[in-house]
């Protein structure tokens, strides 16, 4: 599920950053980034839930070992599939992206401007908190 997260996620941040370069105004938006996000998750949890519990993010695992709803080994096993998954399906992007990966940053985020890194980390964790609190 993690490999399909990345996969789709990243594809869809450098299709759009490519193709808003190329032609500005164009592309799917920040919205439609948002949807691919939103929906990828949806879909992945719903396939996955019956499985593995819909662990796709290493903090909501962690955060159901630390309630002690997975034991130690589970949870390991699960950070580590989520890794290398994640891994692979950058890899896979970046594969198929070629060079406008590297040119676009490989799809990742970065903090807007006028807003410093200690605010931008502390949304993350706030927004990781409530991800965590809601599961």
């Amino acid at each position: 599920a993690t490999l399909l997260f990345l996969y789709v996620s990243l594809a869809t941040v450098i299709g759009y950053k490519s193709q808003s370069a190329a032609q500005p105004g164009t592309g799917v938006g920040y919205l439609g980034v948002a949807w691919a996000f939103g929906a990828t998750i949806f879909v992945l949890v719903y396939c996955t839930g019956g499985v593995s519990g819909g662990h796709i993010n290493p903090a909501v695992t962690f955060g159901l070992f630390v309630g002690r709803k997975l034991s130690l080994v589970r949870t390991v096993l699960y950070i580590v599939a989520q890794c290398l998954g994640a891994i692979c399906g950058a890899g896979m992007v970046k594969g198929i992206a070629g060079a406008s990966y590297e040119t676009l940053g490989g799809g990742a985020n970065s903090v807007a401007d006028g807003v410093s890194v200690g605010a931008g980390l502390g949304a993350e964790i706030a927004g990781t908190f409530v991800l965590v609190y809601t599961v």
